[in-house]
């Protein structure tokens, strides 16, 4: 894990987690290519990740301390006997529909092996896929629900696309947002949705690798493990603030373009390499 290779994939982490192209995807073709181990790639792009989710965690602290605190609320309303679906202000609303949007991990969980040993030709496929529903979501042009408006069929459609979304090559961020957007939610509010249901997801798969690397089944390199982490926490934070600017834009099309592209090119290496 040498500092060149480490301070390359932060910079791809934190560009392409928070554009809808897939960071994962991204960080496994740069693995293949360069001959990264699995077992060390993997560990890295679990680090990495981390230093985006500081990123999520400091751009968006307002709405996620305001969750926290309805959180308590509603735990206190329920112990009390006070609790009504009906009732519910915005917040409380939305921090429901992120359970519900969670809950179809949860067996995913168990099957977790399938998704991290992803060849070239599953990859290029992967990123077709994200291609496509990028290009559908941006024909979309009436969406205008806001979080108080979100339903639970919705919340279950933006959890199911998630789960798609633990293939490296099909963007969690691009999944997530393009269901929303496929439910009638209007950008702003998909993308928030999206980077908060992210939390959750992402902390609990680092957790799960970590946990290898505390059994001693991946060597790490602290120092560069570290630096990792903070320049994909600093680019990831620079990247939100691009893609804030880019929602004013009319679509995503540019982003389906580019994953197009990196399929058909993916594509190319895995048929040059035999």
């Amino acid at each position: 894990m040498t500092i060149l290779n480490t301070l390359i994939q932060a910079v791809l982490q934190g560009l392409t987690e928070f554009l809808p192209i897939s960071s994962s995807g991204h960080l496994k073709l740069w693995q293949i290519l360069s001959g990264q181990p699995a077992a060390e790639g993997n560990f890295l792009t679990v680090v990495l990740h981390m230093g985006t989710l500081a990123a999520v965690l400091i751009a968006f602290r307002e709405t996620i301390r305001e969750l926290l605190i309805e959180a308590l609320r509603m735990l206190r309303d329920i112990f009390r006997g006070r609790f009504r679906v009906r009732d519910m202000n915005p917040a409380r609303r939305m921090l429901l529909m992120l359970m519900l949007s969670l809950l179809p991990l949860i067996p995913c969980y168990f099957v977790r092996e399938i998704f991290s040993d992803v060849r070239l030709p599953v990859l290029a496929l992967c990123f077709l896929f994200t291609a496509a529903e990028l290009f559908f979501a941006s024909r979309i042009r009436s969406a205008d629900k806001t979080a108080e408006k979100i339903t639970a069929a919705d919340a279950l459609l933006i959890g199911l696309f998630q789960c798609a979304a633990l293939f490296p090559g099909i963007s969690r961020s691009g999944s997530t947002v393009s269901a929303a957007r496929f439910c009638g939610i209007e950008k702003e509010t998909a993308v928030r949705y999206s980077f908060i249901l992210g939390i959750p997801a992402i902390l609990g798969g680092c957790l799960s690798e970590l946990h290898d690397a505390a059994a001693g089944t991946v060597t790490v390199n602290l120092p560069s493990a570290l630096l990792g982490f903070l320049v994909s926490a600093v680019t990831g934070i620079l990247a939100i603030r691009l893609l804030r600017k880019l929602l004013r834009s009319d679509s995503f099309t540019v982003f389906s373009v580019y994953t197009f592209l990196l399929s058909l090119l993916t594509a190319a290496i895995w048929l040059l390499r035999g």
